[in-house]
């Protein structure tokens, strides 16, 4: 993999990428009058990213466009959930066609998209893992692919304690929040019933650093330490992402989910992998990131996906080994949507084009290009404290300086700003607010990467 050359900062934006597409004219009403429309008709709770809140009226591959049609890179497809391109031409045909058919059923009339979408997902699955022979339960989103994951394993094993980790994000609902351990995302509200949150292996800023070999068993420890000092002794999951997404792009060390998989089974529970910003091939060395993070014969009982699932669709999923499945039929069970035939075309067509198309083998190879930019940039860059992550999950930490590692939100904040004006839309998260999220839909290209860390470095360059 070449690495990029090295560019010089200078306080005039780098030229985007060439691009043949051009936006239809944007007819509708202001930004000024639909910000106005928002702060009077939609609840207060909702947050814009950016001082200047962006508005976006269109969007084609890895572009965004703006109502006056300015054109921008996305690095952050709509918080990981755009995986193969915004409105690609075979998702959009395949939503179109059923569109016309059948918008509506439930999972109480045969249709064959929710069949045939469920084998093809199955299929993606490790040969011999037990969940190439497993089951699926379509939903709405990953928070409630996580909500249902956590229910079936307590059916499953009839224990209620579960095991998260410290920094996670799982959801938004009264008890994926409780999952969830960032206080900046739980509402003061009584939640996390039977939910213990063990160490967060970071090797930025824990104990055991990336030189230590041995990190992801010693983080482990904390697991098994948290099982007999605040259970039972027996619990129903432990669920975790292999890269922490709204946590701050935090890659599980190399022997920790082995090492934490084997604590919680030895406790009678199910091993639950939140998949919905790691999963469909974005992590690039494996199709989920169970495998790229895991390593060899290291396997959950249950994966929970979204986002990427339908590039963009409200869609999620709850894969299981069959006979952990077997345990919501005690009792009837039931979702409206999940299951949707509009969702499951959209789901179904992303994932062929994501097959068809080699994403997982492009997320690897464009990521790593990516990568080596980002690690010039932290070369040449005193507040950027980490990069990290695989494939297209990448997270740049911004700190005060190298040497102390004190988060800087401010200066995290401010290159954020930056970004948006030469037309780069990046994410922002981790406990601190200090980590840049660059997680592209996986269409990018080389030439965008090279723009992304120009208009980076000019936005760096400028916090010193």
């Amino acid at each position: 993999m070449t690495t990029m050359n090295p560019v010089a900062a200078t306080t005039s934006a780098p030229t985007m990428p060439a691009t043949t597409f051009r936006p239809a004219p944007y007819t509708g009403p202001t930004r000024e009058e639909v910000l106005a429309m928002r702060r009077e008709f939609l609840t207060p709770a909702l947050v814009t990213y950016y001082k200047d809140p962006l508005m976006i009226v269109q969007g084609h591959m890895q572009w965004l466009f703006d109502e006056r049609g300015r054109r921008y890179l996305d690095l952050f497809a709509g918080i990981v959930t755009v995986s193969v391109g915004h409105c690609h031409p075979k998702v959009l045909e395949a939503v179109r066609e059923q569109n016309e058919r059948l918008q509506h059923t439930t999972t109480i009339y045969l249709h064959p998209k929710i069949a045939q979408f469920g084998k093809k997902l199955i299929g993606t699955f490790p040969k011999g893992s037990g969940l190439d022979t497993g089951v699926c339960y379509f939903t709405n989103s990953g928070g409630e692919a996580n909500d249902l994951a956590v229910m079936m394993a307590r059916c499953r094993t009839g224990v209620f304690d579960v095991i998260a980790l410290r920094n996670a994000y799982h959801g938004m609902s009264s008890f994926t929040m409780g999952l969830s351990a960032l206080h900046t995302w739980k509402q003061p509200i009584p939640h996390g019933f039977g939910v213990h949150h063990a160490r967060l292996p970071d090797r930025y800023r824990g104990p055991w650093g990336y030189g230590d070999a041995d990190a992801g068993v010693k983080y482990a420890e904390d697991v098994l330490d948290l099982i007999r000092s605040a259970t039972s002794g027996q619990i129903a999951a432990f669920i975790a992402e292999p890269i922490l997404g709204v946590g701050g792009a935090i890659e599980l060390p190399p022997g920790y989910l082995k090492a934490v998989y084997q604590h919680v089974r030895a406790a009678g529970g199910l091993c639950i992998s939140d998949e919905v910003q790691t999963g469909f091939g974005r992590t690039g060395d494996a199709f989920w990131g169970f495998e790229s993070v895991g390593g060899p014969g290291v396997v959950p009982d249950i994966v929970t996906m979204a986002k990427g699932i339908g590039n963009g669709a409200p869609l999620g999923c709850c894969v299981a080994r069959a006979e952990v499945a077997q345990a919501m039929t005690k009792r009837l069970h039931f979702n409206t949507y999940g299951g949707n035939p509009v969702s499951m075309a959209q789901g179904l067509a992303t994932l062929e084009v994501i097959l068809e198309e080699g994403i997982q083998r492009r997320a690897k190879e464009i990521g790593a290009y990516l990568m080596e930019g980002l690690r010039d940039l932290q070369k040449r860059h005193a507040i950027v404290g980490d990069v990290r992550g695989r494939g297209l999950m990448l997270g740049v930490e911004i700190v005060e300086d190298q040497k102390s590692k004190a988060a800087s939100g401010a200066k995290c904040a401010a290159v954020f700003e930056r970004c948006r004006e030469m037309g780069v839309l990046v994410g922002k998260g981790g406990l601190n607010g200090n980590v840049l999220r660059i997680k592209p839909p996986m269409c990018i290209t080389r030439e965008d990467c090279d723009f992304a860390c120009r208009v980076l470095d000019i936005a760096l360059s400028e916090q010193r």
